[in-house]
């Protein structure tokens, strides 16, 4: 199982990044997907999931990215995509994705892959 990041850079607050994650080697359709970050001295943190069952997809967000962030999948490429608006400087991460077998959760170590991360530099 692989998974990849892609999309991070340096952005100025305020602005935008879109962060995909492309995954192999898994069934895709039977994995919840995950997004976490982990700022410079401070635990990594959940920052969106996502799920779906047949056609109902089920997104959320920790409380401190709902609104501006949002989550969408595309099925046929096995890739999620993490859309991040209104970007903070505190937001300067690394984020990583990571996949799970069955249904979604906030808690890290339920996750099963990770990715290598993708590093996020929101300056000021």
């Amino acid at each position: 199982v692989q998974l990849v990041e892609s999309g991070g850079g340096l952005v100025q607050q305020g602005g935008s990044l879109r962060l995909s994650c492309a995954a192999s080697g898994l069934t895709f359709s039977t994995y919840a997907m995950g997004w976490f970050r982990q700022a410079p001295g401070k635990e990594r943190e959940f920052v969106a999931g996502i799920s779906w069952f047949g056609s109902k997809i089920h997104t959320y967000f920790s409380s401190s990215v709902k609104g501006r962030f949002t989550l969408s999948r595309d099925e046929a490429k096995n890739t999620v995509n993490l859309e991040m608006n209104s970007l903070k400087p505190e937001e300067t991460a690394v984020y990583y994705c990571a996949a799970r077998g069955g249904g979604s959760t906030t808690r890290e170590y339920e996750y099963d892959y990770w990715g290598q991360g993708t590093q996020v530099t929101v300056s000021s």
